[in-house]
């Protein structure tokens, strides 16, 4: 089937969920950077159940859960669902284990080897990527269109990620979680679920929500880069998303999310409310707002690395 708006139906954001994708080593997030990057920078993509109805450009979220690969299309500008799809990652494994094995090879080659050992390698290379896309587009026949190239580049994306699924499979089943709730999870929420993941790596597993969603604010990704956490990864979700219903810990942090908690039949160890400023409401220059933002990275970093402590030392039993 071809794309049926080619001028427009295309991908111009994708963002990984800090939730399931998690290594902050600095080798891995550039990897997964240029393979981001290669996939926003051409490609012809559209979900089949909208190809009707409307038209591009999407956006696209890749989450991870259990063995399967989340891809989540939204509205690029309003973030409204469009159509969601769970891969399974098991008749990929085979390529993906000899893309990691011809990816070494070939940077072997290019350091020492003869130029026609080196492409041959890259004949082998290419050949796994033509085949990987193949069966990428018959997996997803009937949900998710796309051309050959594009395909190429979400497999090399799924290679970057892909480490993870195995890791949060295995992951000891006693790890706490905790679940931050905020107005509409763009700023409050999500600082506070990077920091805590920052704070207790592989040690605690942190959600954030929202009550109704919001828009990804440019303020949280510049000072959270201050100090090495990456939050262009992150979209906005609310509360209605969540896959998960049992937290060990929730942590309110603002007026509204108390009575939007008590609405839903959560399965909680224990609750904490949060009087944590908004720095959306201040006034005053970008420097002035910086400022506001970076008080709040503080004033959460600092009850996170508190507070916390016991449920990460208890696990599952919170004192």
């Amino acid at each position: 089937m071809d794309i049926a708006h080619p001028d427009t139906d295309k991908l111009v954001t994708v963002t990984l969920d800090p939730e399931t994708i998690i290594s902050i080593d600095p080798d891995e997030v550039h990897e997964r950077r240029i393979a981001v990057f290669d996939l926003v920078e051409e490609n012809q993509f559209a979900p089949i159940t909208s190809i009707e109805e409307a038209h591009g450009p999407y956006a696209l979220h890749v989450s991870i859960q259990g063995n399967h690969l989340g891809l989540d299309v939204r509205n690029p500008t309003t973030n409204e669902p469009i159509a969601a799809h769970f891969l399974s990652l098991t008749p990929f494994r085979h390529l993906i284990r000899d893309y990691f094995r011809i990816r070494e090879s070939y940077y072997d080659a290019i350091k020492s080897a003869q130029p026609y050992q080196i492409e041959t390698v890259d004949m082998a290379r290419r050949g796994l990527h033509n085949q990987a896309a193949e069966l990428l587009r018959h997996r997803l026949d009937g949900k998710l269109e796309m051309d050959e190239n594009t395909a190429r580049r979400l497999f090399t994306l799924i290679c970057a990620v892909q480490p993870y699924a195995d890791q949060r499979t295995n992951s000891k089943p006693d790890m706490p979680t905790v679940l931050f709730v905020c107005s509409m999870n763009s700023v409050r929420s999500p600082m506070a679920a990077a920091l805590a993941r920052r704070a207790f790596p592989t040690r605690i597993i942190a959600r954030s929500a929202g009550v109704r969603s919001g828009k990804v604010d440019n303020f949280v990704h510049e000072v959270m880069e201050e100090i090495g956490v990456d939050m262009s990864v992150h979209t906005p979700h609310t509360m209605d998303e969540l896959v998960a219903s049992s937290f060990d810990l929730i942590v309110t942090l603002s007026d509204e999310a108390p009575p939007a908690v008590d609405a839903r039949n959560y399965e909680v160890g224990k609750r904490l409310h949060w009087e944590v400023d908004d720095p959306t409401l201040v006034d005053g220059n970008r420097a002035q707002k910086l400022d506001a933002y970076r008080a709040l990275r503080e004033d959460l970093n600092n009850r996170i690395n508190t507070e916390l402590q016991s449920l990460v030392t208890n696990g599952s039993q919170i004192v």
